[in-house]
């Protein structure tokens, strides 16, 4: 049966195949352009053509076409269809042999691809072909040819990061390579040298690409690069130094010496057991030590009856006077506390002690002011002197001690006031105990104190992160050492996955497990738009095995869990009821959600070169990350050049460009290559890369050229941006970060008792016991959350057993040191409950 092949058939046969197949199947062949037609003989009229070979994936490299390959046996036709369409017999180019083992013919067809005929599809689906042979019994289809363009970019999304280490201690170096097709693969390398996990086992480079360094060494110490490569290019990262540093360690005691004339004898040590290297810290402790002598090795033992009696009679005075001095502690403590009773009243807590720091001026409705101290009513839970309210030279006076010292009848002298022992000495004395060893050794950024049921606060200055512990949080009777510290991204990572991404810092406030009558607030920046129709946020809380668990999402809390959020413009207000490592996680649930980025510019505060660099950081809009840049900035000598700009980031999956313009040509020029500098949108999508930056390298022509006019641009694509415009001296002014910037948050880092609150302890029990009853016009606890603008957390107040006070912890969390109590007082002052006014004392008045 005669076939049809087409009109454009290209022809390329020996002039032996030709034979054989002309004899064999009548195939004629005219001229390049020619109609042809094939019969099988009947042996093989009843055999399906069967492909001998099938189109592979290819990747199409730069502007290459790639080639795929169809070959089939027996077969009249073969044909290649592209994306459901079929490409022009044009542009097939067909061979046609016979297979010498079956004598069956063999037909093979290959076409071009070209990296345009891909591109016109990108990003509506992927370009795929196969081919299909026809014989005079059916036809076949080939396996599908995935054709796709090649790539590598430049930026890694996650880069190795610098690490000082112990010796044995285990190394984590992580590496997520840049996206490429196809997938890159990744090797490692030290000082240039390829790492070779099979012959050095204490190497191991985990599935995700990250190299882990089991034990480290002396020798480890180096420059560590991850490269990424694949058919198009190969790349490398900014490379990782690696310090493996020793501690030094002491040598066993030597023995003691003979028992010296002073009847003591002595040992000593030494650091060598390892000598300290590479940056090691010296041994800690005595490397000497003395002991007194027995009797028996001292050459100047005592003995005779008269020295005997001697020491008798010393004994025996010692027994009188301690006696003696019994008796007269024992008549100051009853005389003390006939004198306690009279004057330990409550009220002197709304006298005594005045929030620190703030100054009221007198409100216009100041006949509301007075509300008499209470002398009627005593206290039993403390003993010990309190100040009066007219002791003007010792209102404000500040203790270094304990917040409570004991008293010989076993009550405590409550103080008000900072806290100020040594940082450093505590979180030594914490990281001992078993629940304390994931604890930063980061002193600065660490606060702490002692605290019992009158509750305190604790700051860690500029970065936005405070603990307030409510009045009988803590349960009477009982007396914590409370911490808060943040912790850096790099010792404690949030697993993140999807759209996921970092909006909080992530804090740490301990001891875990300790017992909380109430919920304590804790307050932490967030970097989110703060729509909660844009994003689903979490809150994850470390549990003890050091798995990060899911305790709450916004929007849907539950009154009846021990976790309760409010967020705000910028900051998120925890209450829990235990004390963990928590941190905020959004998921983006659509484009329209966005981050908030702080756009900082720093440059050389000193240029004695024609090179002048601008660096571009793009952090998240959080205090405490602002707060490390600074710090960075400042021991490399930098200078701030411009206010800090916000720029909402959406999850469009765009990057985020950088550019500068506007330079005048004549005096200066950029070094930068290309138009624009690109961050990756997952290197910031993600949050885990703390110091996002991009260096404009300046080269100004002369070395007299001081001035500098530009714009500097920073947009996503298809997004927002912001412009910088810059004109400046850069010899002038030419100062480095100020440390006093670093010290804004001037306030205590602990404060214990009232001087924590701005309200005093007894009037806030009055407005809570008016407020908390409910009242039938609605004048109570519902109305005080309504004009404080609390009314979406009616059901969260209504579940606990003082509903006021839970508003005022949240009032006081909020306006520590912006709070206006005369505004808090005519809020009352409407509510109407007079018997409720709030008690302020001036300056003058004191």
């Amino acid at each position: 049966m005669p076939l049809l092949l087409g009109p454009f058939v290209r022809c390329r046969l020996s002039s032996t195949v030709l034979v054989l197949w002309l004899v064999f199947a009548g195939f004629t062949c005219t001229g390049s352009e020619h109609t042809a037609t094939a019969t099988l003989p009947a042996a093989f009229s009843d055999l399906l053509p069967h492909f001998l070979v099938e189109p592979e994936d290819e990747y199409i490299v730069k502007n290459k076409p790639v080639t795929l390959t169809c070959r089939s046996t027996p077969a009249t036709q073969i044909y290649f269809k592209c994306n459901g369409e079929w490409v022009h017999q044009d542009d097939h180019l067909i061979e046609r042999t016979i297979d010498p083992a079956t004598a069956l013919p063999v037909m093979q067809v290959t076409i071009d691809i070209t990296r345009q005929q891909v591109e016109k599809i990108f990003g509506l689906d992927e370009y795929w072909c196969q081919c299909v042979a026809w014989s005079t019994t059916g036809t076949q289809k080939s396996q599908k040819a995935y054709i796709r363009i090649a790539y590598l970019r430049k930026n890694f999304e996650e880069e190795p990061q610098g690490k000082e280490v112990a010796l044995d201690q285990e190394v984590l170096l992580r590496c997520h390579p840049p996206e490429g097709v196809p997938q890159a693969e990744v090797e490692w390398q030290r000082n240039e040298d390829v790492i070779d996990p099979a012959s050095d086992p204490n190497f191991f480079i985990t599935a995700v690409h990250n190299l882990v360094i089991r034990k480290a060494r002396l020798a480890d110490t180096g420059n560590y690069t991850c490269v990424a490569k694949n058919i198009v290019a190969r790349r490398k990262s900014t490379s990782a130094t690696v310090l493996v540093y020793v501690d030094g360690g002491w040598s066993e005691w030597s023995k003691w010496s003979a028992c010296g004339a002073d009847c003591s004898m002595w040992r000593s040590r030494e650091c060598t057991q390892p000598s300290p290297g590479t940056g090691g810290k010296d041994c800690q402790g005595l490397d000497l030590q003395s002991l007194n002598c027995t009797n028996e090795q001292c050459p100047q033992t005592v003995s005779g009856a008269e020295d005997v009696a001697l020491y008798v009679g010393m004994v025996a005075v010692a027994l009188c006077l301690t006696l003696l001095l019994i008796v007269v502690v024992l008549v100051y403590r009853r005389k003390k506390e006939g004198l306690d009773a009279d004057v330990a009243d409550s009220s002197i807590l709304t006298t005594g002690f005045q929030p620190m720091g703030i100054k009221p001026s007198k409100p216009e409705n100041s006949h509301l002011l007075t509300i008499q101290p209470d002398l009627t009513t005593t206290t039993t839970s403390y003993q010990g002197t309190l100040r009066s309210r007219h002791d003007v030279t010792g209102k404000f006076s500040m203790t270094n001690g304990p917040l409570l010292e004991p008293l010989p009848n076993g009550s405590h002298a409550l103080h008000n006031g900072k806290l100020n022992p040594d940082p450093a000495d505590f979180v030594s004395r914490l990281s001992t105990q078993s629940y304390f060893k994931t604890l930063p050794r980061d002193v600065t950024n660490t606060s702490y104190g002692t605290f019992n049921f009158l509750g305190g606060r604790l700051t860690i200055p500029n970065t936005g992160i405070s603990l307030l512990i409510p009045p009988e949080a803590i349960p009477r009777g009982k007396i914590y050492e409370i911490y808060l510290t943040v912790q850096r991204k790099e010792d404690l990572r949030l697993p993140l996955a999807g759209c996921q991404t970092l909006l909080s810092p992530v804090v740490s406030c301990g001891p875990p497990g300790v017992v909380l009558s109430r919920p304590v607030i804790l307050s932490m920046d967030h970097c989110s738009d703060a729509c909660l129709d844009n994003w689903a946020i979490r809150l994850k809380k470390q549990n003890y095995e050091g798995a990060w668990e899911d305790v709450l999402l916004m929007g849907e809390e539950l009154v009846s869990e021990p976790y309760y959020c409010q967020l705000e413009a910028e900051t998120c207000r925890l209450f829990s009821e235990q004390l963990g490592t928590f941190g905020l996680v959004g998921e983006s649930l659509h484009m329209g959600a966005a981050k908030r980025l702080r756009l900082v510019l720093f440059s050389d505060a000193y240029c004695s070169t024609l090179e002048y660099n601008i660096r571009v950081y793009c952090m998240d809009d959080t205090q405490d990350v602002f707060k490390e840049v600074m710090q960075m900035e400042q021991q490399l000598g930098g200078r701030l050049i411009d206010e800090p700009h916000i720029l909402l980031f959406k999850d469009s999956y765009h990057n985020l460009r950088l550019s500068i313009h506007d330079m005048p040509q004549a005096h200066w020029r950029s070094k930068l290559l290309a138009g624009y500098q690109e961050i990756p949108f997952y290197h910031i999508w993600n949050g885990s890369q703390r110091y996002l930056h991009c260096t404009f390298t300046l080269e100004r022509l002369s070395l007299s050229t001081c001035e500098l006019t530009c714009q500097l641009c920073v947009w996503q694509v298809e997004g927002e941006g912001q412009s910088f415009s810059l004109d400046f001296n850069i010899a002038k002014d030419a100062r480095a970060v100020d440390s006093e910037f670093l010290l804004l948050d001037s306030n205590a880092t602990a404060l214990a008792g009232p001087s924590a609150f701005q309200i005093p302890y007894l009037i806030r029990q009055k407005i809570c016991s008016s407020l908390d009853a409910p009242c039938p016009n609605g004048a109570d606890w519902r109305m005080l959350a309504q004009r404080l603008k609390l009314e979406r957390h009616m059901s969260f107040f209504a579940s606990k057993a003082s509903p006021t006070s839970v508003i005022l912890d949240l009032w006081e969390a909020q306006h520590f040191h912006s709070g206006n109590i005369n505004q808090l007082a005519t809020v009352m002052a409407d509510i109407g409950k007079q018997e409720a006014m709030i008690f302020l004392v001036s300056d003058g008045e004191c």
